[in-house]
């Protein structure tokens, strides 16, 4: 195996799936996971390109930001006590 896959496979282990949204048109986004190594959450979602909303941000080039559904906190264990909301 190599380097990348050992990593690769370090990460998989690493992230704990919480939950998708349970009102994705498609089922694929938004998604959220923990990451219990670094104690971070992890947040696939929709890429914000709007520029107009970009430039009231002070975000530093190494950064990015995405949209995340309210609807989606209910997946957070200090939300909903550590029980698992998966959908």
């Amino acid at each position: 195996m190599t380097a990348d896959a050992d990593r690769l496979r370090e990460l998989e282990m690493s992230l704990e799936f919480l939950g998708k949204d349970p009102d994705s048109p498609n089922g694929d986004s938004p998604t959220l996971y923990y990451d219990e190594e670094r104690d971070t959450y992890l947040f696939q979602s929709w890429k914000v390109t709007d520029l107009e909303r970009l430039a009231q941000l002070d975000m530093p080039d190494h950064e990015t930001v995405i949209e995340f559904p309210r609807r989606m906190m209910q997946f957070f264990p200090e939300v909903n006590g550590g029980a698992d909301a998966s959908a």
